[in-house]
């Protein structure tokens, strides 16, 4: 039993397998970790999860059937919609892409097109593939490093018959004395090699150097938004130019293995996995898409069209083609959660079609002081273990007494309700008020030291903001 959760635990550090084998309550449980409250949002996003490695093992027939069920998080902001989207971009063995709605225009505007959000996907699925395909020959590729090192420190001296082999030995003959103390020199360097004792020696190294200019495309859409660039179309007709570069052992290991590992993989293969992965596995989380709700009453013509964008994305949830320069990727698979606060619209302002296709709706509640409490606890990144890892740093030992902790969640949860409500956000601007004078004065101490934070100290510092109002809007 120990066992196999060991191993499962090794595979949510490395990100690899998951959704195979963890239930979606063994999701919620990862999701606590870092995540207060919030029940029914992590139960959601752990079916809609599961639900996708779930499709992959249905048959071929019926797979194509069975549409993502797209997901709306509504609640204010700092009560964990966005920490859901991340911890579920480290958990998640699939790609995955955070993009906020209000950076979108709509199609004939200057700006981002929506059709990027699945250029990017690709992108970086083909770079967690290239990465993984990478992994997977590292053993070849660091061979080839040290032979073409070796051959830098140590070059073949064999008689050549041409410029570029060294000649062939005739069937029988025995190696030259000169021959035979060159390997064995060059064995000795190898073990040197691998050991890492010759990595602060200086060698001479040729690196290819791209001979494409850089060219700024002017117009509505440039080569970038199309998923293009000068470097794929014309790379491969332009010579290309190296320039040589004096470098230490240990930095040229790590160019030539990036070289070699290149080299060893099938870029289409890796293409085709990675555009698979992106249409049966991908995840899009779209926030502050409230941003583009609501309806037009401005006038002016400058203003850019929310319910524009709202069209433009609809196709892409409903499930299109967009072209990549990887090739066409399909998007009727991948999953979509979408969030916003919604203090000023309301879902319903988006457009019919759009809310069609966010089926789950999940409402997050607003923090209290007891959340806070717990925030400031309980998770493994919780603000007070931070705060205590900065200082260990200087040889500082910070200690947080009960009622301090209490207590800041008490003055945390007042300015939330006197002021503005930013969720577990005012968390970090509090804290940062009450430890301003230790973080400072702390470097200058060169001893170390026990520093203990009790109720008393909070009320001191913080008593006098909370009870302005006026300053507590821009201080806190």
């Amino acid at each position: 039993m120990g066992k196999a959760e060991g191993s499962r635990e090794d595979k949510l550090k490395t990100g690899k397998g998951i959704f195979g084998q963890l239930t979606p309550s063994q999701i919620v449980d990862e999701l606590d970790k870092y995540i207060i409250g919030q029940e029914s949002a992590k139960k959601s996003v752990a079916i809609a999860l599961r639900n996708r490695w779930r499709r992959q093992q249905v048959s071929s027939g019926m797979k194509d059937e069975i549409m993502p069920n797209n997901i709306i998080m509504i609640g204010p902001t700092g009560v964990g919609k966005t920490e859901i989207a991340r911890r579920i971009s480290k958990l998640a063995n699939a790609p995955f892409i955070k993009v906020e709605a209000s950076k979108f225009t709509e199609v004939g505007y200057v700006g981002r097109d929506v059709e990027s959000m699945i250029r990017e996907l690709t992108d970086l699925s083909v770079n967690i593939v290239k990465t993984e395909k990478q992994e997977e020959v590292r053993g070849k590729a660091e061979e080839n490093v040290a032979e073409r090192i070796l051959d830098i420190i140590l070059p073949h001296v064999r008689k050549r018959n041409d410029d570029s082999k060294p000649a062939e030995a005739e069937p029988g003959q025995e190696p030259s004395d000169t021959e035979e103390a060159n390997r064995k020199t060059r064995e000795k360097l190898r073990e040197q090699l691998k050991e890492g004792k010759l990595d602060g020696r200086i060698i001479e190294l040729d690196l290819s150097g791209d001979s494409m200019p850089m060219l700024q495309v002017l117009g509505p859409i440039g080569l970038e938004e199309m998923g293009l660039n000068l470097q794929d179309l014309f790379g491969n007709l332009m010579p290309k130019k190296s320039r040589k570069r004096k470098l230490t052992i240990a930095e040229a290991k790590k160019i030539l293995l990036l070289e070699e590992s290149q080299k060893l993989i099938d870029m289409d293969s890796v293409i085709r996995e990675a555009v698979d992965k992106v249409q049966n596995s991908g995840i899009v989380f779209i926030d502050e898409i409230d941003k583009i709700a609501g309806s037009q009453k401005q006038s002016s013509t400058a203003d850019v069209s929310r319910e524009g964008v709202q069209r433009d994305l609809l196709p892409i949830v409903e499930g299109s083609t967009v072209i990549t320069k990887y090739g066409p990727v399909k998007t009727d698979h991948i999953l979509f959660i979408a969030s916003g606060a919604f203090h000023i619209s309301k879902p319903s302002d988006l457009i019919p079609e759009l809310q069609g296709r966010f089926p789950i709706r999940v409402e997050l509640n607003s923090l209290n002081e007891q959340d806070f409490y717990k925030i400031l606890t309980q998770p493994e990144n919780a603000l007070i273990k931070q705060y205590t890892a900065l200082l260990e740093t200087e040889n500082v030992k910070l200690k947080f007494s009960d009622s301090s902790i209490k207590e800041i969640a008490k003055v945390a949860a007042e300015v939330n309700e006197q002021v503005e409500n930013i969720g577990a956000r005012r968390l970090h601007t509090i804290l940062t008020n009450l430890l301003e004078d230790i973080l400072f004065d702390v470097p200058d101490r060169n001893k170390k030291a026990t520093i203990e934070i009790g109720k008393e100290l909070v009320n001191e510092k913080l008593s006098k903001i909370v009870k302005n109002r006026d300053l507590s809007r821009y201080i806190l």
